[in-house]
């Protein structure tokens, strides 16, 4: 896998509901960047350092959030009707940063390249988040961070049955997302070390996405 240059985004076409739902994603989530998830974003991201590469960058919603000295940000979406909003975004924005049309679970970095991986609201969408997990910590140097910031399998059994009992329409509705996803478990065994993990509330969303959680893993040092 290479480190240098970064291809250019894909032309593919997505299906009718994928252009529907990147169209109207950033009006769905309005209420709730508005009620305190931009708030989230912004510290998150003030974490950020040396190059810096974002997993499923969506609309570009944490644009804005990151810090002006960072050696380099890369900007992953494989979807295309997301990445369309993304450029639209990046064309309205002082920051410049290349658009990358690569799965998460497959990274065109050489190992141990990059500083800091960042992952809003990913590790739900993905098929499979171990391979994605075992990528980010391939990618990450010694020392490296991931931040993080996801909805989350809610320990309220009433909540957690309902989570169950939606996830399968949930998921047809919102592209992909497993509303029911246990994504600390989950990071917690894949060997990054957990730091600084915070949970709160996802306020004016359903209460299906509404438990989220916040932080950083590490990459142990060589």
């Amino acid at each position: 896998m290479s480190s240098g240059a970064v291809p250019a985004a894909g032309v593919e076409s997505s299906d009718l509901w994928a252009r529907v739902f990147a169209a109207l994603y950033d009006p769905l989530l309005w209420m709730g960047e508005k009620a305190g998830m931009g708030a989230r974003r912004r510290n998150l991201l003030s974490r950020a350092r040396g190059r810096t590469v974002e997993l499923g960058s969506g609309t570009g919603l944490n644009l804005g959030y990151y810090p002006d000295d960072l050696d380099e940000l890369i900007l992953t979406e494989p979807e295309p009707a997301m990445r369309t909003q993304l450029a639209r975004r990046l064309r309205g924005s002082r920051r410049r940063a290349p658009v990358l049309d690569a799965s998460a679970e497959q990274l065109p970095f050489e190992d141990g390249t990059v500083d800091t991986v960042v992952s809003t609201l990913v590790l739900c969408t993905v098929d499979d988040p171990d391979p994605v997990l075992r990528e980010i910590g391939r990618v990450l140097r010694p020392g490296g961070q991931l931040l993080f910031l996801e909805h989350v399998r809610s320990e309220s059994p009433r909540l957690s049955y309902w989570q169950d009992r939606l996830a399968g329409p949930w998921r047809r509705f919102a592209e992909g997302c497993h509303c029911n996803r246990a994504t600390l478990e989950l990071i917690r065994a894949s060997g990054l070390k957990l730091e600084d993990v915070q949970e709160m509330p996802w306020r004016a969303m359903p209460p299906i996405v509404r438990p989220l959680i916040t932080g950083a893993a590490t990459k142990g040092e060589i």
